[in-house]
């Protein structure tokens, strides 16, 4: 290839990349954004309240429970039954709830499990559009989670997943979910729940992180020196990162598609737009990338979680720590 071909091809590459993020932006723009007509939600200030410790955590889960059922309260009263019901389910005597904040789309974590006493704990990190009004399939994903960890565990092990919707999620039609921009300010969150898992955990208590989507890119810019053994990225647009080991973490990272996700159709790109960086660049699943890519079957971006599902076997492997069980494509 000649020096003239070269220069041509390098030409024809950028304004292909050009181009393809730039529509990202005008489609994000143009459509509708998701939630952006969505009136504010009156609620209660989130219970104030201390860092909680194992013998605190019951103390911890009655107080933001009492929060959800004012805030269901508040909701009824300004005429939105459906974030009622929300926050009423929320309030549920047999919810642990670690964290809840009712107001505008709603922050939640909730825990499945003795976690005061676990040996194995998976926190799940979701991606776009999840909030307290679409909260049911995010949960429903976490108790397929602890079900499976329940029946793969070894006899005598304690077992608990987090459910945590702790920070304000990008919707899918939006400009917010082709940049870093959410998963930055949603970093320092994570890290402070990881740190407060290990105030209430035992000694020793493995911990994973299994990031959803864009959750990924939130997984990866909390990663630096995160205490956590493994990360498992599944349905990862990309992370921001242009190696598992720019990640900066002693975990290991873990990156699985399933065949009929649609992510894998979206350019692995990055590029420096109007002063913001758009798209997460090297693909997770990629070689280039260096993470253990494992098999995730044939299901599609909001299957990794399926009862009886290839992800969820090996998931649930990951965070039991049987890594030698792993199966990978």
């Amino acid at each position: 290839m000649g020096a003239g071909t070269t220069v041509r091809w390098r030409r024809r590459v950028n304004r292909w990349r050009r181009g393809v993020l730039a529509a990202l932006i005008c489609g994000a723009t143009v459509l509708p954004l998701s939630g952006a007509a969505r009136p504010d939600i009156p609620a209660p200030e989130p219970a104030a309240l201390a860092a909680p410790t194992a013998d605190t955590l019951e103390e911890a889960y009655a107080a933001n429970r009492a929060n959800a059922a004012e805030a269901s309260r508040m909701s009824s009263a300004h005429g939105d039954r459906h974030r009622a019901a929300a926050d009423r389910s929320m309030a549920d005597p047999a919810r642990r709830l670690l964290a809840f904040d009712g107001r505008g789309a709603g922050l939640a974590t909730e825990v499945f499990g003795d976690l005061a006493h676990a040996d194995r704990v998976a926190v799940l990190v979701p991606g776009s559009d999840t909030s307290l009004d679409t909260y049911d399939r995010f949960r429903a994903a976490a108790l397929a989670l602890h079900r499976q960890l329940a029946a793969q565990a070894p006899e005598g092990d304690g077992t608990a997943v987090v459910a945590w919707l702790g920070y304000e999620t990008p919707g899918t039609v939006s400009t917010t979910v082709v940049t870093t921009d959410r998963a930055d300010r949603a970093a320092p969150k994570l890290r402070a729940l990881v740190d407060t898992l290990r105030g209430v955990t035992a000694p020793g208590t493995r911990l994973a992180l299994l990031c959803h989507s864009y959750g990924s890119v939130v997984c990866a810019r909390a990663a630096g020196g995160l205490d956590v053994a493994d990360i498992a990225l599944v349905g990862s647009p990309g992370t921001g990162a242009d190696t598992a080991a720019d990640l900066r973490t002693g975990a290991r990272i873990w990156a699985a598609r399933g065949t009929d996700d649609w992510v894998e159709h979206v350019p692995h790109l990055s590029a420096d737009l109007f002063g913001t960086t758009v798209g997460f660049g090297t693909d997770p699943v990629s070689p280039d990338f260096g993470a253990r890519v494992f098999a995730a079957g044939d299901g599609g971006h909001s299957d990794y979680f399926d009862t009886g599902s290839v992800s969820l076997t090996n998931l649930a492997r990951i965070v039991l720590g049987e890594t030698t069980e792993v199966t990978h494509d």
